[in-house]
Parts: C-alpha cells; sequence; structure tokens
C-alpha cells in the first residue's frame, strides 16, 4: 500500500484536495475523505462543489443519504461505507486504520509536522508499506521531497 504525505505549506487542503479527488474518481475509484473537524468537513463539501465551474465531483457528508453509492464520501472516521480504497487524512492526524486501504493520502500542516514526522517514521522499514513525501513550493506546485 502507498502512504501519500503531502505538507501543505501555501494551499489550504480546500484547494488541495479536490484535484486528488477528481483524479481518484476518473480512475474508477471511491474515496473516503476523514476529519475529525465538523467545520473542515462542511469547508471540504464546499470546496468539492466549486471547485472547477466546468464539472461536477459526486460527493456526500456520510449519513447525508446513501453512502454506499457516493464516488467520494466525507466522514469523521475511517469507515468506507461508500467502499473506497482510497482515504485521504485531512485533519492532520494520522489513523493507522487507513493501511487497511490500496492508498492513502495524509494532509498536514505547519501546525502538525510534529505528528506527521512521528507518522512517517513509524511507516518506516515495513515491506507493505511505500511512502512518499510531498511539498508545495513558493507557487503551490507539489514537488516529491522523499
Amino acid at each position: 500500500m502507498q502512504v501519500d504525505f503531502y505538507h501543505l505549506t501555501v494551499t489550504p487542503v480546500e484547494r488541495a484536495l479536490p484535484g486528488i479527488a477528481a483524479k481518484v474518481v476518473d480512475g474508477g475509484g471511491r474515496l473516503l475523505v476523514v476529519s475529525a473537524d465538523p467545520g473542515q468537513r462542511a469547508r471540504i463539501d464546499g470546496a468539492l462543489w466549486s471547485w472547477q465551474a466546468e464539472s461536477f465531483l459526486p460527493h456526500a457528508q456520510a449519513g447525508e443519504g446513501d453512502d454506499r453509492i457516493q464516488p467520494v464520501l466525507i466522514g469523521p472516521e475511517v469507515e468506507p461505507a461508500n467502499g473506497a480504497r482510497f482515504v485521504a487524512l485531512i485533519d492532520g492526524e494520522w489513523r493507522d486504520a487507513a493501511l487497511d486501504f490500496d492508498r492513502a493520502f495524509h494532509f498536514f500542516d505547519g501546525e502538525a509536522i510534529g505528528a506527521a514526522r512521528v507518522a512517517w517514521k513509524g511507516l518506516a522499514g515495513r515491506d507493505d508499506v511505500e511512502r512518499r513525501y510531498w511539498k508545495q513550493d513558493e507557487n503551490g506546485r507539489w514537488t516529491q521531497a522523499a
């Protein structure tokens, strides 16, 4: 399984996540977006509606309809009711339950960098995990740093 660490230095997660979500859905996959913060979940919900004027990214908040049919499901727990094999942890908190997916996207900012380092080190040496570390440059473009 692959874990991508995304260090947000310029762009907030509300602007960074939709592009990744679109790639997952365009590839036929399903994504679970996890945050313990209800306000952040609401902001992501809004961002997925409005991130590009010419497209629609189907999604819903967990419990607000039939979760099983949602290509992108936003919830407070790592519970893939939509059958997702991809998970995005967007509140800076690593959860080991993400290791049950095919790929995890772990977003964090400067405030959560210490916890991200602990998670990075905790996954080192595992034969079943490939880690990648992405950081934004001054223009907000992603570069792989490790």
